[in-house]
C-alpha cells in the first residue's frame, strides 16, 4: 500500500501509474520489472486520500519500495510517495490503507 503526498491533487490514476512504471523501469530495468511482476491496481486507488496498492512479487518488495522513493514529480507536481504497509495478502493490504 502506498500514499502520495503532494502540494496539489493528482488528477488521474494514469499519471500515477505512469510515474510508478517509469521509476521502476529506471531503477530495475525491463528484466527486473518483469521478474517483479508489478501491477498497479486501479480499482484499489482512492483519489481522495491518494492511496493505492501495488501488487509485486514477494522477492521484489524492497526494490519496489526503493523505486517508489525515487519518484519526485508527477505531471509537474512535486510529490513524495510513502509506503504505508506491505502484506502477503491483498485483503490485509487494503485494510492497512
Amino acid at each position: 500500500a502506498f500514499e502520495i503526498i503532494s502540494d496539489g491533487k493528482i488528477k488521474s490514476f494514469e499519471e500515477i501509474s505512469s510515474a510508478i512504471w517509469s521509476s521502476a523501469l529506471g531503477f530495475l530495468g525491463e528484466l527486473g520489472c518483469s521478474r517483479a511482476g508489478i501491477q498497479v491496481l486501479k480499482e484499489k486507488y482512492d483519489p481522495k486520500t491518494q492511496r493505492g496498492i501495488i501488487r509485486v512479487s514477494n522477492k521484489s518488495v524492497d526494490e519496489m519500495r526503493a523505486s517508489l522513493g525515487l519518484i519526485k514529480q508527477i505531471n509537474n507536481t512535486k510529490v513524495s510517495v510513502k509506503t504505508l504497509a506491505s502484506s502477503g495478502i491483498l485483503k490485509k493490504a487494503v485494510a492497512r490503507m
